[in-house]
């Protein structure tokens, strides 16, 4: 997740859709008062060998604090953080609607077909379900749900959702929202990328059933976005 004040942009950090490559291109055009939150250590070294900023800033400040806020301080004497996956509901909370209104803020999704085939092999060397099948009924596949990272009652409350299909087309679109002489573009080394063996199409991967039991974990999304199998 990123709060740019240099660039006035928040990109909101959905699961499975290049999340961690875009952040790291987002790094290279980031101030020294933008909040940039932690990556996995793999990646935070990827942001330091091309030169980017790293994670700075994501401890929330005390100014920033509601009253429930001050009481887990003095009980926990922990403090709060922004986090990679953090929702718009709960950054808008805290940086205030103001700021929020005047940033332009974004997000992206995927088709959710696509999304949960590359979870399951991300996943492959923790997961205990030997098929799909058994994954989606696990109840595993909807946690790659993100469509309340960045809605508020049951709408969306970002300025845009790209999607993940569009990547070249909507990295120009961002750049040129943003004013940037260069575009935008993902670092050579993707995040969290090779792990999916099977190369296939969603469509040769999945069967009936177990594309009809995604699009029921997934039907906000289907229906908002008009995604298809």
């Amino acid at each position: 997740m990123i709060i740019s004040h240099k660039h006035k942009f928040i990109f909101v950090k959905t699961q499975k859709t290049a999340g961690s490559s875009l952040e790291i291109a987002l790094s290279a055009i980031c101030g020294a008062e933008d909040v940039l939150t932690p990556l996995d250590e793999d990646e935070e070294k990827v942001r330091k060998a091309l030169g980017y900023r790293g994670a700075q800033n994501y401890i929330i400040p005390f100014w920033q604090y509601k009253t429930l806020d001050w009481a887990k301080f003095f009980y926990f004497r922990k403090r709060l953080q922004y986090y990679h996956h953090m929702s718009a509901h709960q950054i808008k909370w805290y940086l205030g609607a103001d700021i929020w209104k005047s940033y332009f803020t974004f997000c992206f999704e995927r088709n959710p077909w696509d999304k949960v085939i590359s979870y399951y092999y991300w996943e492959e060397g923790d997961r205990r379900e030997k098929n799909i099948q058994d994954f989606l009924l696990s109840g595993r596949g909807g946690d790659m749900r993100g469509f309340d990272l960045y809605s508020q009652g049951g709408v969306p409350i970002v300025d845009k959702v790209y999607k993940y299909e569009n990547m070249e087309d909507n990295l120009k679109d961002l750049s040129d929202r943003l004013g940037l002489c260069t575009a935008l573009r993902l670092p050579e080394y993707r995040a969290k990328g090779g792990a999916r063996k099977d190369k296939r199409s969603y469509r040769e991967i999945l069967s009936a059933q177990e594309a009809e039991l995604i699009a029921a974990i997934f039907a906000r999304e289907i229906k908002y976005f008009s995604y298809y199998f």
